[in-house]
């Protein structure tokens, strides 16, 4: 099985054909300046005690971790939005090792800053059988160290783009999070840990399993 980096890198490859060289320019270097700016080291990592959240999930229900974490172990994972195609092949690849992960008696997951609605569409278009969360307003993703605000050039183009992030985010269009995925233990304690600027990258599935396998 292809890894998920290297389908992520694939389709970044053949991405970057069809965009303008004058748009590629503005997201290279919104993607360095984030690179530059130590938010990677802010965000909260191993050995941290992981902030509590009560999310709505895209079917109504009110998920609050330490309901999920007096259960079993979580795994945690920020996307930012089904309008980048990067988070919906990572959710994809997620989905597929979902069985994976509940064998190993642990539950996943996922948050981003979109309304419930399109967290509902998300999760039907690609049969994802996990709790996929809205934080809305990215509360939460502030308290994990992850929001950011998208800069004016690169949020024109996401609007020239159609990603209507002012409808999706409910009045929040700027404040997205970094991809980021975390493997928390019944003691709500972090023990596991992916964080990057480049959503072009994200945690491997593989990598998951034996984070969790490492718990046991």
């Amino acid at each position: 099985m292809t890894s998920l980096n290297a389908e992520l890198r694939a389709f970044y490859e053949a991405r970057q054909q069809q965009i303008p060289a004058e748009v590629r320019q503005v997201m290279h270097r919104a993607g360095q300046e984030l690179a530059d700016s130590g938010q990677v080291d802010r965000a909260l990592t191993v050995g941290d005690r992981a902030p509590r959240f009560r999310l709505p999930s895209a079917t109504g229900q009110t998920v609050a971790l330490d309901d999920l974490i007096a259960e079993c172990p979580v795994v945690l994972t920020f996307y930012r939005g089904a309008w980048c195609p990067y988070c919906n092949i990572a959710l994809r690849a997620l989905q597929q090792h979902h069985t994976d992960i509940t064998a190993r008696d642990a539950r996943l997951v996922a948050v981003s800053p979109q309304i419930p609605d399109e967290s509902l569409s998300l999760a039907e278009k690609h049969s994802l059988t996990f709790d996929v969360l809205s934080d809305v307003g990215s509360d939460t993703a502030k308290q994990y160290g992850l929001a950011f605000d998208l800069p004016d050039d690169l949020a024109a183009v996401y609007d020239k783009l159609g990603f209507d992030l002012q409808r999706v985010n409910d009045g929040h269009p700027r404040t997205i999070p970094l991809p980021a995925t975390y493997v928390i233990d019944r003691d709500g304690v972090i023990r596991w840990a992916f964080v990057n600027t480049d959503y072009t990258t994200r945690a491997e599935p593989s990598d998951i399993i034996t984070a969790l396998d490492a718990l046991s």
